[in-house]
């Protein structure tokens, strides 16, 4: 396995695509072209999660995919915070640089593909929470002028071929009025300086919700995108996958959708693997894996 760290810009060394490239043995069918999965873990987009990140890639990478992780710009270089006393801050974060950092590691995976033995009809990208806001924003957005003039290539070179979404945040909108209504104290916190982190303000106005939300970006341009949730997450609200379910049924983009009847925010593999506490091991979601790469299987074959 051939494992690297690349930057993705000269001036920050934190934003880098990390690879796990399988090795083509001789044992195997030559010059075997694999497809790929490129990881977005989340974090609120105050740091990236080392539990979304690469046991997720290992995962896939048991099942014969190339994998790669991005660790894409964040408001703070870590996860581990301590509220009381925060780190200074990256004031470059705000959006629409975590995308353009997505982009510029689909463009990587797509120039190297030939010496990865990476075959480009079958790249997915796979998310989770603020990271499945990340993958889900380049499903919608890989068309836009605003990459193509950022990274002076033509859009198809963004292009994901299939999205994986867990927990995903997808309406902004939705997330803003949730939590207006909800008497819990820390999500109203975490959603301000998750806000900060992304939109410049704790209090962005409606039209800045409405361009950050994927849902309302949907088209017939958008890939083929499985979502899972739970039904009762605390922090990202099982809406966001309902809605953003319907909005694909809209426009004809084929999806698979499953919400679990039970389980916190954060899950990522549901079991011990992966877990932080034992609120993480979660039997009845442990599923999610399988259905996702039985449903990328048969996108791919």
């Amino acid at each position: 396995m051939l494992i690297e760290k690349i930057n993705l810009w000269d001036d920050d060394e934190n934003v880098a695509l990390h690879t796990y490239i399988l090795t083509n043995s001789k044992e195997y069918q030559k010059d075997q072209k694999r497809p790929a999965v490129l990881i977005c873990p989340g974090g609120g987009y105050l740091g990236t999660s080392d539990r979304e990140a690469e046991p997720i890639a290992m995962r896939f990478a048991a099942l014969g995919y190339h994998t790669f992780v991005l660790r894409y710009t964040t408001y703070f270089n870590t996860m581990n915070l301590d509220f009381q006393n925060l780190p200074a801050p990256n004031e470059k974060s705000a959006y629409p640089q975590p995308l353009a950092d997505l982009a510029k590691a689909m463009l990587i995976v797509r120039e190297n593909a030939a010496n990865w033995l990476i075959d480009t009809d079958r790249i997915a990208v796979c998310g989770f929470s603020a990271g499945g806001h990340l993958a889900a924003s380049l499903g919608v957005h890989w068309h836009s002028g605003m990459l193509r003039d950022k990274l002076k290539v033509e859009n198809e070179w963004f292009k994901p071929n299939a999205v994986i979404l867990g927990y995903p945040l997808l309406d902004y909108q939705l997330m803003k009025e949730k939590v207006e209504e909800d008497p819990n104290e820390f999500a109203k916190g975490f959603w301000e300086i998750s806000n900060k982190a992304l939109l410049g303000t704790p209090h962005p106005s409606e039209d800045q919700l409405q361009e950050v939300s994927p849902g309302n970006h949907i088209s017939d341009k958008t890939p083929a995108t499985f979502i899972w949730h739970t039904a009762d997450d605390g922090l990202v609200y099982a809406e966001n996958a309902l809605n953003y379910a319907a909005a694909l049924a809209r426009n004809k983009v084929p999806y698979e959708l499953h919400v679990f009847e039970n389980g916190v925010h954060g899950l990522s593999l549901s079991d011990e693997v992966t877990a932080g506490n034992d609120s993480h091991i979660n039997e009845e979601c442990q599923v999610w894996f399988e259905l996702a790469s039985k449903w990328l299987k048969k996108r791919f074959k």
